[in-house]
């Protein structure tokens, strides 16, 4: 009997489980679609701009030049990297973690590496072996455009001061609930799209100058591109963890339901050494 009151306690336990687990992937799935409508909004936006931000920087030579294009011999570099402040969302914030190792190991050879992260999964590990020179996890409980505008103009102020020669974002990109997928994209210096042939033969007057629009541009274009990666990456964390307590939920009620098949099997096997004593010793007694 002590392994049949073991097993209900394991049945017990397993059931408890389930209904975290299921209430979990519930609480994910209506986060997910005000994520999933927010950087679906936002994508299209924040792509444009970017787009016609390095469009115009290609077109500027020389002096005019953006000092924020500047494009200088790598030396220092600095990875921003965009986790959680959470677990329980499957290989969401490990696949930050190997692409930031690999990205050391690839391309960042010899080079001085330092990391600004936000999200506390990403801070606790990656802190133990390379130089976090400040986290922002607290960004997730107030995420607003302005917040991250900050720490977009810290990197920003950093990358002017020449601290750094190269500043660069890993993140993962939301696809789908079930996909998501870690992109570095780089944050400065800004990269111009070299074309080969021009895309339009149109003299464009530009007011006021074309160095003027460019300057006021990349401020903005950079805080969007910034806020569009944290946008992305709380999808993509909403996404990964629906999926993982979807698959969690599964994995429980298939153990509880082999469980309970023990169970039964066991309590039969009770009743019956219980029937075979009873009848033993009625028959020993006839005899």
């Amino acid at each position: 009997m002590a392994n049949l009151k073991e097993i209900r306690n394991r049945i017990s336990s397993v059931s408890s489980t389930m209904q975290i687990t299921s209430a979990m992937k519930m609480v994910s799935a209506a986060k997910l679609k005000k994520a999933q409508d927010a950087i679906t909004a936002m994508r299209p936006y924040a792509d444009k701009l970017t787009e016609l931000l390095q469009n115009l920087s290609a077109t500027l030579e020389g002096d005019s030049g953006s000092k924020f294009a500047e494009d200088r011999e790598v030396h220092k570099v600095l990875l921003v990297t965009i986790s959680s402040n959470r677990g329980l969302a499957g290989a969401f914030n490990s696949n930050i973690i190997k692409g930031i190792n690999a990205l050391v190991a690839s391309k960042y050879v010899g080079k001085e590496v330092h990391l600004v992260t936000i999200g506390k999964k990403a801070d606790a590990i990656l802190s133990k072996s390379l130089n976090v020179i400040t986290n922002n996890n607290e960004i997730f409980d107030d995420l607003t455009f302005d917040n991250v505008s900050a720490i977009a103009q810290d990197l920003m102020d950093r990358f002017e001061a020449g601290e750094y020669d190269r500043i660069e974002i890993i993140y993962n990109k939301f696809k789908n609930a079930a996909t998501q997928i870690v992109t570095t994209e780089q944050f400065l210096p800004i990269v111009a799209i070299a074309t080969e042939e021009p895309t339009a033969t149109a003299d464009y007057v530009f007011e006021p100058t074309k160095e003027e629009i460019v300057e006021g541009l990349i401020p903005k274009a950079l805080k969007t591109q910034l806020y569009k990666g944290i946008r992305d990456s709380v999808a993509s964390e909403h996404g990964a963890r629906m999926t993982a307590m979807h698959k969690a939920t599964d994995n429980a009620t298939e153990l509880r339901d082999a469980l309970k098949l023990q169970y039964n099997k066991a309590r039969q096997a009770a009743i019956t050494n219980e029937i075979l004593e009873i009848v033993g010793g009625a028959e020993a007694l006839n005899n």
